[in-house]
C-alpha cells in the first residue's frame, strides 16, 4: 500500500504533467493564430504593367523587383480601380472603390485650376482641406493597424494632407510646401506664393533624395519590438524623368529602346535600385520571415510621341494613364512573406481593391476585412487555395477635377468590368454632342483582351457575343450603377 507521501507525490507529478500538456496546447494553438508581421508597400508611380523584367520586358532593367517577384506569389493579372493616383492610392488606404470612399479624384471642387488662380495659400489651404474629412472619417489600413499596436510611416505619394488625417503615426507628408524642391510637391498661386501642391510635399523627398527616414523607423520599431508598416510611395517613375545621368546612358544607343523610352525606362531602373535598397536594410534590420513585402502600382503610364519640356521627357499615350484602358489600369500585384507565401505564378483575375483585406488578415485582423469588398488573397498566395478563374473585376474613370463632394455620379466617365478574356467599358455623363470626359471611347466598347490586348477591335455590335455583353451589364449593374 502507498504511503500518504508516495500519493501525495504521484497526485502532483500527474498535475504537472497535465499542466505541461496544456502549456504545450496553449503554444501550439497560439502558434496557430495569425502573426502581426512587420509589413512593407511598395508602391509604382506611373509605370506600365508591362515593364518590368518579369513581365516580359526584355529591354528594361529592373533586376532588384525581378528578384522580389522570383520570392513572391506573383498575380500578374491584377487590375486597379481606377487610372489615376490619387483615387487609386485611396483605395490602397481604405480598400473601398472611389465611389464608396468619395475620393474619385486628383483634386476636390473648385479643381486644379481654380486652386491655380488662387492668391491666399491661407485660403488655398482652408478650400482645399474640405476634402480630408473624406479620408479623417473611414477606417484605413494603417488607422485600423495602429490600433493594433502597429506604428505606421507615411512616405511619398500622398493626397490627403497631413499624414495623421489617414491614422499613420508617422509620416514626411504635411501640407506644406517644400522651398526649392523642383520635382513635384509645390504649387505656385497666382501671386507667386508657394503652397503644397496636395500630392505628398515633404514626403516626395524619399527616393528621389533620401531613404534614411525609413531606416531610422525600422531601427527605432525593431529596437522597441514593435510590429510596423512602411508605405512606400516614391515619386518615381513618375515624371519629370530626371534621374542621375547614370540611369539615362544605361538606354542610350541600345537596340529595342526607343528614343521616347530613354528617359521613363531611366526613372523606372532608378526607382528599382531604391527597391532593392530599401528590402536589403529591411532584411538587416529586421526578420525576413516577419515581414510581408507587397508590390502594386498606381496606376500605368505609357510614354508617347509628343516630347515635352524637360530633357528627353515625352507625354504620355492617351490610352495610358487616365484611361479606362489595359495600360492604364493593370499592375502585377506581389506577396512574399518568407516561410508563408510560396513563389509562383497565378493567373487568375485580382484587384488592388484585394490588397487591404489581404494585409488585414495577415496581421490577425479578420473581422476587419471581412467588411470590406476586396479578398484575402494570402490562401492563395501560400498555396493552401486556388483564386476563383470566373472571377469579374471592377472600376471606374472619372475627371481629375471632381465637380463636388460626395457625388462620384455627377462626374463618372466610364465604367468598366472584365470576366475571363472580356471587358466592357460603359460611357457615362456625355455631354450636348455625345461625348464623354477626354473622348475615350464612342459610347460602350466590348473587348477580347486575351486576343486584342490593344483594345483596337470592338465587339460591342457583335450577335456572337449579345449573350456575353448583357451577363457583363448586369454584373456592372450589380456592382455599381450611377443611375440608379
Amino acid at each position: 500500500m502507498r504511503s500518504l507521501i508516495e500519493s501525495r507525490l504521484f497526485t502532483m507529478i500527474g498535475c504537472l504533467l497535465l499542466g505541461l500538456c496544456y502549456l504545450s496546447d496553449c503554444r501550439n494553438s497560439w502558434a496557430e493564430t495569425p502573426d502581426q508581421p512587420n509589413i512593407v508597400l511598395i508602391i509604382a508611380d506611373d509605370q506600365t504593367y508591362r515593364d518590368f523584367g518579369f513581365m516580359g520586358n526584355h529591354e528594361i532593367k529592373t533586376p532588384h523587383i525581378d528578384q522580389l517577384a522570383a520570392q513572391s506569389a506573383r498575380f500578374v493579372n491584377g487590375y486597379l480601380p481606377t487610372s489615376v493616383c490619387s483615387p487609386s492610392l485611396a483605395t490602397l488606404l481604405t480598400g473601398l472603390y472611389p465611389h464608396q470612399s468619395g475620393i474619385h479624384y486628383n483634386h476636390p471642387t473648385p479643381g486644379n485650376g481654380a486652386f491655380n488662380r488662387m492668391t491666399s495659400r491661407q485660403e488655398y489651404e482652408q478650400i482645399r482641406s474640405r476634402a480630408f474629412k473624406l479620408i479623417q472619417s473611414v477606417d484605413t489600413l494603417p488607422r485600423l493597424l495602429a490600433a493594433h499596436g502597429y506604428r505606421c510611416l507615411q512616405t511619398g505619394k500622398f493626397w490627403e494632407g497631413h499624414y495623421r488625417n489617414a491614422g499613420f503615426t508617422e509620416g514626411m507628408t504635411v501640407f506644406k510646401p517644400v522651398p526649392g524642391q523642383t520635382f513635384g510637391g509645390n504649387r505656385k498661386l497666382a501671386n507667386g506664393t508657394l503652397a503644397a501642391h496636395g500630392n505628398g510635399d515633404w514626403g516626395l523627398k524619399i527616393g528621389r533624395e533620401t531613404m534614411q527616414p525609413i531606416y531610422d523607423f525600422v531601427k527605432d520599431c525593431e529596437q522597441k519590438s514593435t510590429p510596423w508598416l512602411v508605405w512606400y510611395a516614391p515619386y518615381l517613375p513618375h515624371q519629370p524623368h530626371d534621374s542621375p545621368q547614370k540611369y539615362f546612358d544605361l538606354y542610350r544607343n541600345q537596340p529595342g529602346v526607343k528614343k521616347n523610352e530613354i528617359a521613363y525606362y531611366a526613372s523606372c531602373t532608378q526607382f528599382d535600385d531604391t527597391v532593392g535598397e530599401l528590402i536589403r536594410v529591411v532584411e538587416k534590420e529586421s526578420d525576413a520571415k516577419n515581414t510581408l513585402f507587397l508590390f502594386v502600382i498606381d496606376n500605368g503610364w505609357t510614354p508617347g510621341e509628343r516630347p515635352m519640356q524637360p530633357r528627353e521627357n515625352y507625354h504620355h499615350t492617351k490610352a495610358s494613364k487616365r484611361s479606362p484602358f489595359e495600360d492604364g489600369l493593370r499592375s502585377p500585384i506581389l506577396i512574399r512573406w518568407d516561410g508563408k507565401t510560396k513563389p509562383m505564378t497565378h493567373t487568375e483575375l485580382i484587384s488592388s481593391i484585394d490588397v487591404v483585406p489581404t494585409l488585414l488578415y495577415a496581421a490577425g485582423q479578420g473581422a476587419d476585412a471581412k467588411r470590406l469588398p476586396g479578398v484575402n488573397l494570402l490562401p492563395a498566395a501560400e498555396g493552401k487555395a486556388t483564386l476563383p478563374a470566373d472571377r469579374a473585376v471592377y472600376g471606374a474613370i472619372y475627371p481629375g477635377d471632381a465637380s463636388s463632394l460626395g457625388h462620384p455620379e455627377r462626374d463618372v466617365a466610364h465604367r468598366w468590368v472584365r470576366q475571363g478574356n472580356l471587358k466592357l467599358i460603359t460611357a457615362h455623363n456625355a455631354n450636348a454632342q455625345g461625348k464623354t470626359w477626354n473622348s475615350y471611347t464612342k459610347g460602350d466598347v466590348l473587348y477580347d483582351v486575351a486576343k486584342d490586348p490593344g483594345e483596337t477591335h470592338n465587339l460591342i455590335d457583335d450577335p456572337d457575343f449579345q449573350a456575353q455583353q448583357q451577363q457583363l451589364r448586369n454584373l456592372l449593374d450589380q456592382w455599381w450603377n450611377p443611375e440608379s
